[in-house]
């Protein structure tokens, strides 16, 4: 039976390894490409016209491919044949609608990788949606002067740390990218999550995506 091919695009290296390992037990499958920013993603594309793509939403993107609903929508617009898969941290109602209506086949969110991406698998074998389990909502306030006060009372360095992480960063890509230590980055993510009265990482990304401080 001819084997249904995969490209695989992530730019972490352990979702990469995790994503593959699966596919590699699934004799359906076979991962024919990898990429870890969008211009390798297209290029993969170009070279091996694979049956699916299992894409990470938020990526290094660049000028003429971008990455999130500009890359998605690339992607669907000109590989119509490939079903698009796409993993994502974005909770957003929002955002989620958008990739359903640019014609994805479904959406992951990465916390629960491993629970739903054989069942994922299964889908697409048979040219199916995935429809996620739905999630329970995290509510935001929606008094715009108390957003505004919350957001007015980070500092620099926490602003930066939170829009990094909203980026998709885990905290060891951020002290990375920021030239702190992780420890540090921990510290100012904690005391942002104080001071917006959040608890949870899934709460915080809603937070700010739905208030649009990192649209």
């Amino acid at each position: 039976m001819k084997k249904i091919k995969v490209v695989i695009a992530d730019d972490h290296p352990i979702v990469l390894l995790g994503v593959r390992e699966v596919i590699h037990r699934d004799s359906r499958f076979e991962v024919v490409g990898e990429a870890s920013n969008s211009s390798q993603l297209i290029g993969r594309l170009q070279s091996e016209n694979p049956d699916v793509v299992i894409t990470d939403f938020h990526m290094p993107g660049d000028s003429a491919f971008g990455d999130g609903l500009k890359l998605i929508e690339y992607l669907t617009r000109r590989f119509v044949e490939t079903q698009i898969l796409v993993l994502t941290m974005m909770s957003n109602k929002l955002i989620l609608s958008r990739l359903h209506e640019l014609g994805v086949m479904g959406v992951i969110q990465k916390n629960h990788l491993h629970e739903e991406i054989e069942n994922a698998l299964n889908a697409l074998a048979s040219r199916r949606k995935y429809q996620s389990p739905v999630q329970e909502a995290i509510s935001v306030i929606h008094n715009q002067q108390q957003i505004n006060e919350r957001f007015a009372s980070l500092s620099l360095r926490e602003m930066e740390v939170l829009r990094l992480f909203v980026a998709g960063n885990s905290v060891t890509d951020i002290a990375r990218l920021v030239n702190r230590s992780s420890r540090t980055v921990s510290a100012q993510k904690i005391s942002a999550m104080r001071k917006l009265e959040v608890s949870t990482d899934q709460a915080l990304m809603i937070y700010c995506v739905n208030v649009g401080e990192f649209q």
